[in-house]
C-alpha cells in the first residue's frame, strides 16, 4: 500500500489495517494504528511505518488510547520473508537479538539488510521495542518492584528501563503505574495478548480439552491451564481482541517467553480474515470453515513433536494414554502436577513394551534434538525430521504444523482430512497445491468442524 491508500484506510478508520502500518503525527510526535479514535490529522502532517518499531526509532511516541504497540501483528510483518520471519519468531522465543544469522544459515549483513527492507530498524531495536511494552503490561498489572519489572524486561540497569520508558511513552514508569488500579493484595501477573479479531477460542479449547494430559494441561471453565516449574498459567479469553494471560510473580521473569509460548498455542499472529478469503475460493473447504480460525499450537515443541509420533494410526484417546504413561515414567513430578519428560530424559529411554516403530522413533527424536541435528524453534528445517526413522511424511508434516508453526504444513495422508474431504491422499495433496501458502489452516478447519 502506497501512503495514500494507508491515509485513505486512517480517514475510513479502517481496524482491519491494524498491524499492516502505523500512521505517525509529525506535529505531535505520536504514532497511531488505523481505527485511532483520536482526531483525524491532515494528511500533510502524517507519515507511515511498517512497524512499531520503525516509528519509534524515528522519535515517534506510542499513542495512549489506541496502543499501537499492543497491536497484533507488529512483530511479524515480513512480507515474503520467510528467513526475516524465522528470525522475528527465534527472537520472541529466546529473548535475544544476537547469535541469530548464525541459527538461520545467513550473514549477518543479509539479516540486517531484510530487516532494514521490511521493518526499518535492526534486529536490536524491534526486540527493544518487545521489551520496552513487556514493562508497561508488568507496571499496569503488577505490584512488582520497579527493578524486577526492569529485570523482567530484559533490561540491564534500572536507569536504562528509566530512560527506555520515558523516551518510549513520554512518562517515567512510576506515573505509567499510577494511572491503573492494581488490586489489593494481588500476587498474579496479568499479560494482555492482543490478536487480529475475530478468534475463535472456544473451538481451540475444545480441540485441546481430550488431548490434555492430567497434571500437564487442563480445560475447564473456558480457561486454559499449563503446569511450568513455578507454578501454573490461566489463559481466558479477555475481550474482542486480547486474550489475558494470568501467571505466578515467580515468572515475570520469564514473561517474555511465556507471552511467546501462548501466542504459540492459540495462534495470535495469524490474519483470520486474509486466511479465510483465500480458503473460501475452494468449495470443498466452505463447509469447515469459521470465523475466527486458527491453528491450535503447542505449549511445547518437543512435547507435541513425541505426541505425534505416539499418535501414529491410533485414535486420540489411546494416544493419550500412551503420552500419560510416559510422563509417569520419565517425566518430573512438581508440587503442581507433571512436567513432560526432557529430551536428555527420553534420549536414553528403553520404552520395551511400546509398539516398535514407536519404541525407537521417540527415543532418536531425543537424542537428535541433544546433539542438534535437528531444531524444534523457528530456525527448524522440518525436512530434517524426515531422516529420523518412523517419522515419516504425516508425522513430520503433523509436528511441523502444530510444534513449529508453518502456515502451509499440510499431512495429506491424514485420515480424517481424507474422510471429511471425500479424497485419497494422493487427491488431496493435488488439490491442497492451490491453498498455498495456507493448507495448515486448511487441515484446521477441519479438524476444528
Amino acid at each position: 500500500m502506497d501512503a495514500e491508500a494507508c491515509y485513505r484506510a486512517v480517514e475510513g478508520r479502517d481496524g482491519r489495517f491494524t498491524g499492516r502500518f502505523y500512521l505517525a503525527v509529525r506535529t505531535t510526535r505520536i504514532y497511531c494504528r488505523p481505527g485511532c479514535p483520536a482526531r483525524l490529522p491532515k494528511r500533510e502532517n502524517t507519515m507511515f511505518f511498517p512497524s512499531a518499531a520503525a516509528a519509534e526509532a524515528a522519535g515517534f511516541r506510542a499513542c495512549m488510547r489506541c496502543r499501537p504497540d499492543a497491536s497484533a501483528g507488529s512483530f511479524a510483518q515480513a512480507g515474503t520473508a520467510a528467513t526475516l520471519s524465522r528470525a522475528l519468531r527465534l527472537m520472541e522465543e529466546s529473548g535475544e537479538a544476537s547469535g541469530l544469522a548464525g541459527k538461520l544459515g545467513v550473514s549477518d549483513r543479509h539479516l540486517r539488510r531484510l530487516f532494514a527492507q521490511h521493518l526499518g530498524v535492526p534486529p536490536a531495536a524491534v526486540l527493544r521495542t518487545r521489551r520496552l511494552h513487556l514493562a508497561r503490561q508488568l507496571l499496569e498489572s503488577s505490584q512488582l518492584p520497579m527493578i524486577d519489572v526492569a529485570q523482567a524486561a530484559g533490561f540491564a540497569s534500572l536507569r536504562r528501563f528509566n530512560e527506555a520508558v520515558r523516551g518510549g511513552f513520554g512518562r517515567t514508569p512510576t506515573q505509567l503505574r499510577r494511572q491503573v488500579h492494581v488490586r489489593e493484595g494481588q500476587t498474579a501477573i496479568l499479560l494482555r495478548l492482543p490478536f487480529h479479531p475475530p478468534l475463535d477460542f472456544e473451538a481451540l479449547l475444545a480441540f485441546f480439552a481430550p488431548r490434555a494430559l492430567p497434571g500437564i494441561e487442563e480445560v475447564s471453565g473456558g480457561v486454559w491451564r499449563r503446569t511450568v516449574r513455578e507454578g501454573v498459567l490461566e489463559v481466558r479469553r479477555g475481550g474482542e481482541a486480547h486474550l489475558e494471560v494470568s501467571l505466578p510473580a515467580a515468572l515475570a521473569p520469564k514473561a517474555l517467553r511465556i507471552a511467546t509460548g501462548v501466542q504459540r498455542v492459540f495462534d495470535l499472529r495469524a490474519d483470520p480474515e486474509a486466511i479465510a478469503a483465500h480458503l473460501g475460493r475452494e468449495k470443498i473447504l466452505r463447509p469447515f470453515l469459521r470465523a475466527g480460525l486458527r491453528v491450535p499450537g503447542a505449549w511445547d515443541p518437543f512435547e507435541m513433536a513425541v505426541r505425534a509420533i505416539l499418535g501414529q494410526q491410533i485414535s486420540v484417546s489411546r494416544a493419550r494414554v500412551l503420552a500419560e504413561q510416559l510422563t509417569e515414567k520419565y517425566g518430573e513430578r512438581v508440587a503442581q502436577g507433571w512436567l513432560f519428560p526432557t529430551p536428555e530424559r527420553l534420549a536414553t529411554a528403553d520404552l520395551r513394551g511400546m509398539p516398535g516403530v514407536r519404541a525407537r522413533a521417540i527415543p532418536a527424536l531425543a537424542r537428535a534434538v541433544v546433539e542438534g541435528e535437528v531444531r524444534l524453534d523457528a530456525a527448524a528445517d522440518p525436512a530434517a525430521l524426515r531422516t529420523i526413522p518412523g517419522v515419516g511424511e504425516w508425522t513430520a508434516q503433523v509436528i511441523a504444523l502444530r510444534a513449529l508453526g508453518e502456515p502451509d504444513a499440510f499431512p495429506a495422508a491424514d485420515l480424517g482430512l481424507c474422510r471429511a474431504l471425500g479424497l485419497a491422499p494422493r487427491e488431496l495433496a493435488a488439490r491442497s497445491e492451490s491453498w498455498r501458502p495456507w493448507r495448515a489452516y486448511a487441515a484446521a478447519a477441519v479438524w476444528l468442524a
